[in-house]
């Protein structure tokens, strides 16, 4: 047993921070972020996006390794983190509490994310260029108005959704990972 206890310590200090992390915040403030943005307004837009997101990203992630996976969740979010704060959200009569709310629940995921990869590492370019577009085409042509904030609102939505169903594969994944390399006991 002892020997056990010393194996798993010693994978944890060689391997890859992220396969070592604390999941249980991030899931927490990843579930309140999901409450919150449904609750900051009203029903969310039935308008589509004129941005889908990248269709070649979301394969490329898929079968990269869990940091790079780790990394791409904590860079979405905090390009989720700058939308709301680039431009003048005076338009919108979302609940003021509740967006502070979900602002600082995606502020600290970022946080729990960076304890579990690098912070110098960085998502593939495509991602910050698809957070852009979606600036300049939703809030860009509108002038911030209440629809396309709305709009944002739901595409918001739409990224934590998939950030969280990346984050219940990997978890899958390592649990999976887990239970096979546990040796199982022979009986006599």
């Amino acid at each position: 047993m002892m020997s056990c206890i010393r194996l798993f310590f010693i994978l944890c200090s060689v391997l890859t921070p992220a396969l070592c992390c604390d999941w249980r915040h991030y899931r927490r403030y990843s579930n309140n972020s999901l409450t919150f943005i449904r609750l900051m307004g009203g029903p969310l837009t039935k308008e589509k996006s004129p941005v889908p997101f990248p269709e070649k990203l979301n394969k490329l992630i898929r079968n990269a390794e869990v940091e790079t996976k780790l990394v791409f969740i904590r860079d979405n979010l905090k390009e989720i983190a700058h939308l709301y704060h680039h431009g003048n959200r005076s338009s919108v009569t979302w609940d003021t509490h509740t967006t502070t709310k979900f602002l600082t629940n995606i502020d600290r995921q970022i946080e729990e994310l960076n304890t579990c990869v690098s912070t110098n590492k960085t998502a593939d370019h495509r991602l910050r260029k698809y957070y852009k577009r979606l600036v300049t085409r939703i809030l860009g042509h509108t002038g911030g108005s209440t629809s396309s904030w709305e709009l944002l609102r739901k595409e918001t939505k739409l990224r934590l959704d998939h950030l969280d169903l990346l984050v219940a594969f990997i978890k899958d994944a390592a649990s999976a990972s887990r239970s096979r390399s546990t040796p199982t006991q022979q009986q006599h």
